[in-house]
């Protein structure tokens, strides 16, 4: 092939192919293609950190599909994104295809569509080495975190744990604020309100002698009331002013995130999965050939002229001329850290109408696309103007009572026609809705219809959503675009942190033990300010300021040191987290749900009484946290005796490590189609029959001296020492199986052929 251009993935080189010709063949590498070995550290400390990358064992069919198109005369481009990520698959490629001799051309695109690739195989570039050398840097700095520190965890926490610089952050900001949960006092405080009747509104207490008070007792609620019922109200005061309010920036990955969750329900993931789809063009749009919308992760809010100019076009033909720009209005990002030189996100052509699409998206991409389009839009369109009316009534034996009643009128739409801005705090999204009060003159006395004193208390800092969690990642400087999304991820399925059901990220028993273990012992890991200033150190490395290896040795050495002196010296983690299920009628006895070394557990009883706990693991389909006294009795049903058998030994139904089982005398029967917690004494003799019946067919030959048998499985005939298995010779029928003696097994067993390794395989 004289001309290979090679993308991340299959639907983006399936796009991206329409637009070229037969001199171009479009290829994807399915993301990264080397990576460091998962089974040692993967770097060299003592040798300038020097990595040890391998071609990963899923990708070495993709390095043979791709070198089949290469010759020594074929020009290859490396078009993978323009960002840290995509700079190093790039560079990756080059030693694992063995090109470096080949012309390499680095291009980059922001939308893919015919014009933008055309234009970046037009102007190509060298592969940005401070862009991987800033990749490089993350992924040593995040492996030597995660190899040294999560068997650290196993030995002093509990087994299979472990930890990641980022996510252990994520993990302390959601165990943080629900220890602030924990801790609120509630401060009562009341409102008082009033109802008139003609003209009909309502008026909120808002000052108590001139100043801004809580009213913070029903005694001083009763006080009010009783003051204002010898007393007219009157409108005192009124004041009018208009408000300009202007529309908020176009979409970084970050804030694209927040509004998905809030506007259309979706978790950070799906947002990213969606995003993806419509960027790379695998939709099909009648018309259109390409992507939907520009590269969905960056952190810049800005607009190139060709889209300011597309977009003042549909505003003047969808809205009129009177809410279009005269000028482009520019945006700054505000984003600590901010780097990536993107556009920000937008649809790639504006004149394709989210309704001109819906046939041919699935409702995500459809819901994702117009919320794109009207955000984009409405970056681009006139301010909104907002009359402001605030009646200001007095009333008390002094008139030492402010009421207030508050009248909103949108005067010119503008922007707000096309989109307004969602809100984690739904009370906020009522600022955007208009509120009418009744022509009223100053002076008027007014007619009362009922005083309303309303008890609350204040509540306490809420828990954080997915799309809350990234706003406070991106303004602490904590991450990039690109691993917001994967960090959430994670810390879900290592089950630090699960999702309530109104969405709301809460930290498990376990998230919590980790959490105050590292900040114990730990402390700059998981300080925001730490992990924070490493981002910025990145950034230096991405900028050509500093080396990428004096970065990681100012990390790693003081880092190990640390390791190893809690190795030695760090106490085991205490689990004291104790969650009280309720009483088992049958015992009197309390039920608690724990977590222990071994995993989470429930347990009957405790070590104060007479006789020694009971507990159960608390297998994976449920959680400690969420566990109810009615699931965690059932669990402790086992271990039980369900009778005995006709020889009179106990029948005894237990969870053992590989799942339910059935144990007579020292005998284990695996249960696989019955409920452990139901099973009958029947059953499990019946159980216990089967199984014996199946092991006694498959039994050839039995040489119980040496521990060996020849057994038959689904693949023949095999002989089994132990745990272990062996072939048999192929050319042995059923005959010479069973003539076999102990000596001619032993020798088939010294002489088994040796295993081929798979191509690729270490060695």
């Amino acid at each position: 092939m004289k001309n290979l251009v090679i993308v991340e993935s299959p639907a983006k080189a399936r796009t991206i192919s329409k637009f070229l010709g037969r001199d171009y063949k479009v290829m994807a590498s399915m993301g990264h293609v080397r990576d460091l070995p998962k089974s040692k550290l993967g770097f060299d400390p003592d040798n300038n950190f020097e990595p040890q990358y391998l071609v990963s064992r899923d990708k070495t069919k993709v390095i043979a599909e791709l070198k089949k198109q290469i010759t020594k005369d074929t020009t290859i481009y490396l078009a993978a994104d323009e960002d840290r990520e995509g700079e190093a698959i790039a560079w990756h490629l080059i030693p694992a295809l063995k090109i470096k001799k080949n012309p390499i051309k680095r291009i980059v695109f922001h939308e893919i569509t015919k014009e933008a690739i055309l234009n970046a195989l037009k102007t190509p570039r060298d592969v940005d080495q401070n862009l991987v050398d800033a990749q490089q840097a993350r992924r040593i700095l995040d492996r030597a975190v995660g190899y040294k520190l999560s068997p650290l965890l196993w030995k002093k926490v509990r087994y299979g744990l472990s930890a990641g610089r980022v996510q252990s952050v994520a993990v302390r900001i959601i165990v943080d604020r629900e220890k602030e949960i924990e801790a609120f006092k509630p401060q009562e405080y009341w409102n008082i309100k009033l109802d008139f009747k003609d003209p009909t509104f309502k008026a909120l207490l808002a000052k108590i002698d001139g100043k801004a008070k809580k009213v913070r007792t029903e005694v001083e609620a009763n006080e009010i009331e009783n003051s204002c019922s010898q007393s007219d109200y009157v409108l005192d005061d009124i004041q009018e002013k208009q408000s300009k309010r202007n529309p908020a920036p176009p979409f970084t990955t970050s804030t694209l995130q927040q509004e998905a969750s809030r506007k259309i329900g979706f978790g950070v993931k799906q947002t990213m999965i969606v995003a993806q789809q419509l960027y790379e063009g695998s939709v099909s749009v009648p018309n259109h050939t390409g992507g939907l919308i520009t590269y969905m992760r960056t952190d810049s809010v800005n607009l190139s002229k060709m889209a300011t100019s597309m977009a003042k076009d549909v505003i003047t033909k969808e809205y009129g001329k009177e809410y279009a720009l005269s000028k482009a209005r520019v945006y700054k990002s505000k984003a600590k850290g901010a780097q990536e030189a993107h556009e920000a996100i937008r649809p790639v052509n504006l004149a394709l109408k989210p309704s001109d699409v819906q046939p041919y998206l699935d409702n995500a991409q459809f819901k994702l696309y117009s919320l794109i389009w009207k955000r984009t839009l409405a970056t681009q369109m006139a301010q909104a103007v907002v009359a402001n009316t605030t009646y200001k009534i007095l009333a008390g034996k002094n008139k030492e009572y402010e009421f207030k009643a508050v009248g909103t009128k949108i005067v010119f739409a503008g922007f707000m026609k096309a989109y307004t801005e969602g809100s984690d705090d739904p009370e906020a999204a009522l600022d955007n809705t208009e509120k009418f009060l009744p022509n009223i003159k100053q002076g008027t006395i007014l007619n009362l219809d009922k005083l309303t004193k309303e008890q609350n208390f204040t509540k306490p800092p809420a828990r954080y959503t997915e799309a809350s969690l990234v706003k406070k990642l991106e303004a602490e400087g904590i991450g990039r675009p690109s691993t917001y999304a994967p960090t959430i991820a994670t810390i879900q399925a290592r089950e630090y942190i699960i999702k309530t059901d109104d969405k709301k990220l809460k930290p498990t028993l376990i998230g919590t033990v980790v959490n105050d273990f590292l900040v114990e012992h730990f402390s700059h890991i998981v300080d925001l300010g730490f992990t924070a200033k490493i981002e910025e150190e990145f950034d230096e490395i991405a900028e050509g300021k500093r080396l990428w290896q004096d970065v990681i040795k100012e990390f790693y050495f003081p880092f190990v040191k640390n390791i190893e002196d809690k190795e030695q010296n760090a106490p085991r983690a205490k689990f004291s987290d104790v969650k009280e299920l309720g009483i088992d009628p049958a015992t009197n006895k309390v039920v608690t749900a724990r977590v222990g070394q071994y995993g989470p557990y429930v347990q009957l009883g405790t070590k104060e009484d007479e006789e020694k706990p009971k507990i159960a693991s608390i297998p994976s389909n449920l959680s400690a946290n969420t566990i109810t006294l009615e699931e965690a009795l059932v669990l402790l049903q086992l271990p039980k005796v369900l009778g005995v058998d006709e020889d009179g030994n106990d029948v005894k139904v237990n969870i053992g490590r590989f799942g339910p089982y059935i144990q007579i005398k020292s005998q284990y029967f695996s249960i696989k189609d019955d409920d452990p917690y139901t099973i009958t004494l029947d059953r499990a003799l019946e159980v216990a029959k089967e199984i014996k019946e199946q092991k006694a067919k498959a039994l050839i030959k039995d040489f119980p001296d040496e521990k060996i048998q020849i057994l038959t499985g689904r693949y023949g005939a095999y002989i089994k020492q132990g745990r272990k298995n062996f072939k048999l010779p192929k050319k042995l029928d059923e005959q010479d199986i069973k003539a076999l003696t102990i000596d001619e097994v032993k020798d088939i067993i010294k002489n088994q052929p040796k295993t081929r390794r798979t191509k690729g395989a270490k060695k």
